[in-house]
């Protein structure tokens, strides 16, 4: 007997009640864990959406699995099989205690905690490299915690990260700005939005924050050019890189003897009587007895694998501006509160990356493609709007690049972190969406927490490892040297002294250093997201060969075996000066 008979049909009244599109060939379900479950079919994406938060709004919905088809967007079908397949057919490539699965900020920040205590680890990322996903495709803000729903774990999380940030950047050695934020105001619409981020960071008990008068607002930042009625201060407000922070847990987590399979995609879960016994991947079977999902994106579709479906990822794509760094403007965060559009998303803004460029956006467009990470001209010139609005003396041909990344939220806004409840050896780490960065840290010692009482449970108390070393030694910054600490780095080592990159003043000594790191990067994107290589105006135009030669003679490739960002991304496809004079002979 299905005890939530009442609750369906309360779920089935809402939609024909509230939803002001065709839902007739919608069914909902729920089930004893109360997760209501939609199949059907309706006209549109945007429809599919609106429908899983419409059910997802009723309290006793633990949360919801979204089923139900567009008639006008077709969801690209994952070839899991395939994979599976070749993967069983290569046998068992490794026996290990922990997999995790994902390489980006969440899955890196639990790598890294982990390797802490006596347990064999590997972590399983689909890409060539880590930090290829959303991780690093974010404006880098290390949010201080009034952007967030007040008392859910995603709050939580924000406030304790953002307070780690400090230890993780004193070990780890990345670039981290602690500038503090600005929200200013000019109407009275700006007002009521501004007043509503305070209120949610008294009830967040966000530390320092301060309602400012409109001379305080210019003197916190003179950039500031036209007085605002009011504004909202906060100073625990941080910025980061992303793929720099990623990057150096990754290398740290390495370093203490995680094992990294790149280019390593998970097809399959193994599973005996309800336990995980291993994972299928498309490079060969690993036998394991805990997995983490951290698997962003793809986080409900490695649930689906282990039986334990309950949340769906419905992909928010989010375009970003970079300008050149010369560009005139704040050196602080500074917005308008009036920026804020959607309802579900912070809606962007102007601010100055730690490396010294204004980005401006990230918008927020719900698509049915896990992997669309297209730039269509609605996104960029609503991420121009906003940060002209603050970079008031920018203009286009200030921009030097744009892309977009794709957030992982579920239906319910918040993040699930937590052990499954019908799978014994799965541990979720998912729907981990903006301010996922700034909750890395406080994620990964819950995820940590969860996998002590998972051993627990079986009789096996982890302990700390003697030989654990916390610390990443910091990469060498040529550019960021003094002239006297230049010349002494040069005389060690000449490397130092040929600029490869001029935009960046990026030595051939930094990048052979990041190609032999202990996570070292066989890709062109690899060796820009450790170095800044080909960041600059420029982007590549002149510094490209140059790095792909260093590449060629460091890893011992064939040219034609560079790529840009992984397998289909060759840059060279054949020599074409061999091939004519093969044709000559």
């Amino acid at each position: 007997m299905n005890k939530n008979k009442h609750l369906e049909q309360k779920l089935r009244e809402k939609i024909s009640r509230k939803a002001d599109f065709d839902c007739s060939k919608v069914t909902v379900c729920v089930d004893d864990h109360n997760i209501a479950r939609l199949t059907g079919m309706v006209e549109s994406w945007q429809n599919v959406v609106d429908l899983g938060y419409l059910i997802a709004k009723e309290k006793k919905i633990k949360n919801v699995v979204n089923d139900v088809k567009a008639r006008r967007a077709a969801v690209p079908a994952q070839d899991w099989e395939s994979g599976r397949l070749q993967g069983e057919k290569i046998g068992v490539i490794a026996c290990v205690d922990v997999v995790i699965v994902g390489g980006g900020v969440t899955g890196c920040g639990i790598a890294r905690e982990l390797a802490r205590y006596d347990l064999n680890i590997a972590l399983v990322e689909k890409e060539a490299d880590v930090s290829e996903g959303s991780s690093k495709a974010n404006n880098g803000m290390i949010h201080p915690g009034n952007a967030v729903m007040p008392f859910t774990l995603k709050a939580k999380m924000n406030l304790e990260g953002n307070k780690l940030y400090t230890n993780w950047a004193d070990d780890l050695h990345f670039s981290f700005k602690r500038t503090g934020s600005l929200i200013i105001s000019y109407s009275r619409n700006d007002l009521m939005s501004l007043l509503l981020a305070y209120i949610a960071g008294k009830i967040n008990r966000v530390p320092g924050m301060q309602l400012l008068g409109g001379k305080s607002c210019m003197d916190k930042d003179p950039s500031i050019e036209k007085k605002p009625g009011l504004g909202l201060w906060t100073p625990t407000t941080a910025y980061v890189d992303g793929y720099e922070v990623c990057i150096a847990l990754a290398e740290n987590a390495a370093a203490n003897g995680v094992r990294f399979f790149l280019d390593t995609t998970v097809c399959a879960i193994h599973m005996d009587q309800g336990r995980v016994t291993a994972v299928v991947t498309d490079q060969g079977i690993i036998n394991c007895r805990l997995v983490i999902n951290a698997a962003g994106v793809y986080a409900d579709d490695v649930a689906q694998m282990a039986d334990d479906r309950f949340f769906t990822i419905h992909p928010r794509k989010g375009s970003i501006l970079i300008l050149d760094k010369k560009t005139a403007g704040p050196q602080i965060n500074v917005a308008l509160s009036s920026r804020i559009k959607n309802k579900y998303s912070k809606g962007g803004g102007g601010l100055r990356t730690v490396s010294g460029n204004p980005l401006w956006g990230p918008s927020a467009r719900e698509v049915p493609d896990k992997e669309d990470t297209s730039v269509i001209s609605e996104d960029f010139d609503y991420a121009y709007q906003i940060g002209s609005s603050v970079f008031e003396h920018a203009d286009r041909s200030d921009i030097i690049s744009y892309f977009s990344g794709i957030r992982a939220p579920d239906y319910k806004e918040d993040f699930v972190i937590e052990e499954s409840a019908v799978t014994d050896g799965l541990i979720h780490a998912a729907a981990i969406q903006s301010p996922g960065l700034a909750a890395a840290p406080a994620v990964a010692r819950r995820v940590v927490s969860l996998t002590k009482s998972f051993y627990a449970r079986t009789g096996r108390q982890l302990k700390l490892k003697d030989d654990f070393d916390p610390v990443r030694e910091k990469p060498q910054r040529f550019a960021e040297l003094s002239h006297a600490e230049q010349e002494r780095l040069i005389k060690e080592n000449p490397q130092y002294g040929n600029v490869i990159c001029r935009c960046e003043t990026i030595t051939e000594g930094e990048i052979v250093a990041a190609l032999h790191s202990p996570l070292p990067c066989r890709t062109v994107t690899g060796v820009k997201k450790r170095t800044r290589a080909s960041a600059g105006r420029c982007q590549g135009g002149f510094c490209t060969p140059k790095i792909m030669e260093i590449m060629v003679r460091e890893l011992q490739l064939d040219i034609t075996d560079i790529t840009y960002k992984g397998a289909g991304s060759n840059i060279i496809l054949r020599k074409s000066r061999g091939d004519l004079e093969e044709k000559q002979q």
